[in-house]
């Protein structure tokens, strides 16, 4: 059953002048962000997801998960999650979907992947930590929270990297699968709320970084297996870089190499002290281009 076996259990604010909106986060970024603190998400990594209770942006994290971000475009561009149902969310948790069934059964004709619950980072790799545990690094690569181990260890290694992995905070994208490790096809789920113990357990291979606040409104079940009656559904999901420029929207999120992401991330660790997580981090965003279709 593609039901994910152990997963069981915003306003937004219009800038002066300008066509972009920056979606509130719970730790503010200073008022004046300079144009060249924002990084451009990439229109090839902007998956573009249209709901019946609005639109859903998630940056993909082809660094992360290669094989599943390929898949997540291939299926997109074919148009094979147009009209999907969310047929499995639970509140507190996540929401599912990417099955042509609707029933947790389905999938796509296409062969299952092998897993991609961590991936080998180098120097080069555009990571930002912001703590440092004992024999540990959190930080953010692009927009996805991420765990490593620290930079010292890589003069120790044969290729140079090391080992590095997703986070499941909310806004997360990871993909559904069996109970064996390499049963991920189609089926996909975005995090509602964080839930650690899912790291390093299902490929995770993007973040919402724009309509977290959509995917908590989307129709919820109260019954253990979250199955929806009635549920929600995508209208059509579309890679950015698939879409006419008069239909395609365009995404900046405050880049982690900035002074205004440091000050963020500083903010954010006062205000939880001994609590401090990654997950709460938000990192602001502008949006701009054509409304959702």
């Amino acid at each position: 059953m593609r039901f994910s076996t152990g997963l069981a259990a915003a306003s937004v604010l219009m800038l002066a002048g300008s066509a972009w909106a920056q979606e509130a986060a719970p730790v503010v970024a200073p008022a004046a962000v300079p144009t060249s603190d924002w990084r451009a998400v990439p229109a090839e990594n902007l998956l573009v997801i249209d709901t019946s209770k609005g639109r859903i942006l998630v940056e993909l994290a082809p660094e992360v998960a290669p094989g599943h971000v390929e898949r997540i475009r291939l299926l997109a561009g074919r148009g094979f999650y147009d009209g999907q149902f969310w047929h499995r969310v639970i509140d507190q948790f996540m929401a599912q979907t990417g099955d042509p069934l609707g029933t947790g059964e389905g999938q796509s004709p296409y062969p299952d992947l092998k897993a991609e619950f961590t991936f080998r980072r180098d120097g080069q790799t555009p990571f930002t930590a912001v703590a440092a545990p004992a024999g540990a690094v959190l930080g953010i690569l692009h927009s996805l929270p991420v765990q490593t181990q620290p930079d010292a260890f890589m003069a120790t290694t044969a290729d140079r990297k090391v080992h590095a992995w997703g986070l499941y905070c909310p806004g997360v994208a990871g993909m559904a699968r069996d109970d064996a490790p390499d049963s991920a096809n189609s089926q996909f789920f975005l995090m509602r709320q964080p839930y650690p113990s899912l790291d390093k357990r299902y490929t995770i291979w993007g973040r919402v970084v724009s309509g977290l606040d959509v995917v908590r409104a989307l129709k919820f079940s109260s019954n253990p297996d979250g199955i929806v009656a009635d549920p929600d559904r995508m209208t059509r999901v579309r890679v950015a870089s698939d879409l006419p420029e008069a239909e395609r929207p365009a995404a900046r999120v405050l880049d982690t190499a900035s002074p205004q992401f440091r000050a963020l991330a500083e903010a954010a660790r006062q205000a939880r002290g001994a609590d401090f997580s990654v997950c709460d981090i938000d990192l602001p965003v502008q949006v701009a281009g054509a409304p959702a279709a």
